[in-house]
């Protein structure tokens, strides 16, 4: 049988096809990527996304869609779940991916993990791509599961730098915030700061971590456009660039003009370094009215 992977997200390695690349390989089946010319000559076709901004019209009906993108319900079967993932069919990454636990213990409204996984709970962990320059720890909430101190020991064991996708800051106790200095981290390590009502929480949490890594290792995300007023948003954005801490803006709708433009102020570092928010802003509002601006 000949098996296709359509690509609609070509800036992503989506673990999910190396599932099911691993799946279908095992049983003796070719696994390539699709295209509309080569569309008649596949037995099965599967198209995963991640994120529902992805365009898919050009998808075909007769194909297996799943993923987050697709439908937050959509799962793979626990056959091809358990399975390892098959680097290959990504021939250019270098990174590995891993889990030790899948889930969230909060409820975040805007958050689909919950809904996703459930509740957290430890997973075991998958293979290593054979060419690893660093490895993503892509945990939802790493402190949270209850094996932490064990991921952090097989962390170290592995003696590659860490990606950490996300930490709960306001969770994070002194223990932890040691152990996770004792690892070499890849880039940032990444939180975030979704609401205004969190602001006690995390600026303790950042009070302990920032005990045992410099602030400019550190980068928040927050989060606009949800529960929030602007003066709000800019408050946080403010607070953490007072603290050494980079931050970076979340958008909940990309079309709206302000949480675009606060975003691209924000998270356009030469930008941020050298506007105000209240000049950018300016700036934006008259090119807009000039007819030349990010009107949707």
């Amino acid at each position: 049988m000949k098996v296709g992977l359509i690509d609609i997200e070509p800036k992503i390695f989506n673990t999910a096809y190396m599932q099911i690349a691993t799946y279908y390989k095992r049983q003796g089946d070719i696994v390539e990527w699709w295209s509309p010319i080569t569309h008649r000559q596949f037995d099965v076709v599967f198209c995963s996304s991640l994120f529902d901004y992805t365009d898919k019209s050009d998808v075909p009906r007769d194909v297996i869609c799943g993923g987050t993108g697709f439908d937050v319900h959509s799962r793979l079967s626990r056959a091809i779940e358990n399975c390892n993932l098959d680097y290959s069919i990504y021939p250019e990454c270098r990174k590995s991916f891993l889990w030790f636990s899948r889930g969230c213990p909060r409820k975040c409204p805007w958050c689909v993990v919950p809904e996703k996984e459930g509740p957290i709970h430890p997973v075991p962990v998958k293979n290593l791509n054979p060419l690893t320059e660093y490895v993503v720890v892509c945990d939802n909430n790493f402190f949270a599961n209850p094996e932490w101190a064990e991921a952090i020991n097989c962390l170290r064991s592995l003696k590659f730098p860490c990606d950490f996708q996300g930490i709960d800051i306001r969770i994070i106790k002194e223990i932890q915030a040691y152990r996770l200095s004792q690892l070499r981290h890849f880039k940032r390590i990444k939180f975030a700061w979704d609401v205004t009502g969190d602001e006690q929480k995390v600026l303790a949490g950042i009070k302990c971590l920032v005990k045992y890594i410099k602030p400019y290792q550190l980068m928040c995300y927050v989060l606009i456009g949800y529960a929030s007023t602007k003066e709000e948003d800019l408050y946080r954005v403010e607070t953490l660039r007072n603290l050494g801490i980079d931050p970076f803006v979340m958008p909940i709708d990309r079309k709206d003009l302000y949480q675009r433009s606060l975003a691209r102020y924000v998270n356009n570092k030469k930008i941020f370094k050298t506007a105000t928010w209240s000049n950018y802003r300016q700036r934006v509002l008259k090119q807009e009215e000039a007819g030349c601006g990010w009107k949707s």
